[in-house]
């Protein structure tokens, strides 16, 4: 039975905080703020990169030990100083706070781990082994990233926009799930194609997708 639930957290103006200021911890930070989440960061020096993203107001920095009241607010906690006394602090107060943990290196200390992730655009493919091996689940997810070409994120968008398109015309719950698969389907059927040919392979789906139903009916939603 796996020990972790699969989750992708939407951390979009949230308050995360990052305790250690190695190249792990940037690595964390960056993470976190591509995805848009509120960082704080809370060490006495800095990587080259994290000085140059405090310095382009990216993040805020408090540059001291970690303090309990860095805590407040936080939806994340993420402990990287290396030092396992330290990190277990953090961790143990952070639960205190009922914060969600992540303790780099110490899955037993974790409420979450990071996942080794391949990102095309909006697709993501998290590949996690619960701890057991990260070296494992890099070597997995690089085994991953031939089979996914770099316009991917290209592809998922155009398959979400014709996936609306598609489901506003269809006049049932069936016809909306068919009209999906048909479109995913489709979209997979030449990963080797540009992406100029798969829009119009999508595009051609879309319109056909809910065939029989035709468009929809006056004063109903679909």
């Amino acid at each position: 039975m796996p020990d972790y639930f699969p989750a992708f957290l939407n951390l979009r103006g949230r308050r995360c905080l990052v305790v250690g200021g190695g190249p792990v911890a940037e690595r964390k930070v960056r993470d976190l703020l591509a995805c848009g989440a509120a960082v704080t960061l809370v060490s006495p020096s800095l990587t080259d990169g994290l000085a140059a993203l405090v310095a382009e107001g990216r993040l805020r920095h408090r540059a001291r030990p970690f303090r309990r009241s860095d805590l407040a607010g936080c939806a994340l906690v993420i402990a990287a100083t290396g030092r396992p006394g330290v990190d277990s602090v953090v961790a143990r107060e952070a639960r205190r706070r009922r914060a969600l943990v992540n303790v780099v290196d110490r899955p037993q200390q974790c409420d979450v781990i990071m996942p080794s992730v391949l990102r095309r655009g909006e697709l993501q493919i998290a590949v996690s082994t619960g701890g057991r091996s990260p070296a494992l689940a890099r070597e997995i997810r690089r085994r991953l990233e031939p089979l996914f070409a770099p316009d991917y994120g290209d592809v998922i968008e155009e398959v979400g926009r014709q996936r609306r398109r598609a489901r506003g015309r269809a006049t049932s719950v069936t016809a909306r799930l068919e009209a999906g698969e048909r479109l995913a389907q489709r979209a997979l059927a030449a990963p080797s194609a540009n992406l100029k040919g798969r829009r119009a392979r999508l595009e051609e789906v879309a319109t056909t997708a809910c065939g029989r139903d035709g468009p929809p009916r006056p004063g109903r939603t679909p």
